[in-house]
């Protein structure tokens, strides 16, 4: 499947809660497959979520195996149906970036540890517990589910958003 264009604020459907996926079926397969492509063709992505490639689902891919700050803890390529986060613990100010807002970065405030239920691309049911990097990869797509961008959740608009110098 080919990589797909990804929407950048402010289109609208970045702020709108995605729809729960009734049915696992082969076009799901399809958009998982074609998020996945998304991924992996973004600079220095480590996520995608139907909603930034104009698709109001609740399906996101999440992949740190291949960051330097994700590759020795992570459980590699995970593809998300209707995923929800149902424990929290600890916190952390992390640096994220996001290729729907490409000139910024900013501080956000995640939690270090997360369980997170969800349905696999084969409609069976998962919950992994995640931490660090991949807990916060996990959480940020999870926003763009909601109609939440990183923007939403820096912690000081005066000193904890920057202007990104270049995207790769």
């Amino acid at each position: 499947m080919p990589a797909q264009k990804i929407l950048t604020f402010p289109h609208p459907i970045l702020k709108k809660r995605a729809h729960r996926v009734e049915r696992l079926d082969e076009s799901i397969r399809g958009l998982i497959e074609d998020l996945i492509d998304t991924m992996r063709e973004g600079p220095g992505s480590v996520g995608v979520a139907a909603p930034q490639i104009g698709v109001s689902l609740a399906v996101c891919v999440i992949d740190v195996s291949g960051s330097r700050h994700g590759k020795d803890n992570n459980h590699g390529l995970l593809a998300m149906v209707n995923p929800e986060i149902v424990a929290r613990e600890g916190a952390a100010v992390m640096r994220e970036g996001c290729m729907s807002v490409p000139d910024y970065t900013g501080d956000v405030e995640r939690a270090t540890g997360i369980t997170v239920s969800y349905l696999d691309e084969a409609g069976v049911e998962r919950r992994i517990d995640a931490s660090g990097f991949e807990a916060v990869a996990i959480q940020h797509e999870l926003d763009h589910l909601d109609g939440i961008l990183f923007l939403d959740r820096i912690v000081s608009l005066k000193t904890g958003l920057f202007r990104r110098k270049s995207y790769k």
